[in-house]
């Protein structure tokens, strides 16, 4: 299993938006490095749920993928903000995975929690201009995580 750290606006799509509606497709991500990293994951690895563009922002729980390698509609709907032109069905350029609720932590993570408790190079969101929205966590700072979010 592989773990993650996905990113998203609360007010666009938040974790109790998916708590609601159970699973969903990850859609809308148009970063070809963050795009690569969802090409990876793999049924039932975990991600962590981060709440960007808020204060604070952070970490408000975690969710499963439940399917890798799903086609991303949205690049095809012109009415789309994350609609591509260059993108055909018959040759896609945007891949994302479905995922599920797991659950909302006892205790949210800060970005200023995160920043005190793991140096850029363990936690890539704490790297200064990170602007990724998908990106890998290891093993052992997913562990750490979870310790931080359940005391």
């Amino acid at each position: 299993m592989q773990y993650w750290l996905m990113k998203s606006e609360p007010e666009v799509y938040g974790l109790p938006d998916l708590k609601r509606d159970r699973k969903t497709i990850w859609d809308g991500v148009r970063n070809y490095q963050a795009r690569n990293f969802l090409r990876e994951m793999q049924a039932g690895d975990l991600a962590f749920f981060y709440h960007s563009n808020v204060q604070p922002p952070g970490i408000a729980g975690l969710m499963q993928i439940v399917q890798p390698n799903v086609i991303d509609p949205s690049q095809f709907e012109a009415s789309s903000n994350y609609y591509d032109a260059k993108s055909t069905p018959d040759q896609p350029r945007w891949q994302t995975v479905e995922v599920e609720y797991a659950e909302t932590f006892p205790e949210f993570i800060s970005l200023e929690t995160l920043r005190q408790q793991f140096t850029p190079d363990e936690l890539w969101v704490v790297r200064p201009g990170n602007r990724l929205s998908v990106m890998p966590v290891s093993a052992l700072a997913a562990q750490k995580l979870l310790k931080l979010a359940k005391p």
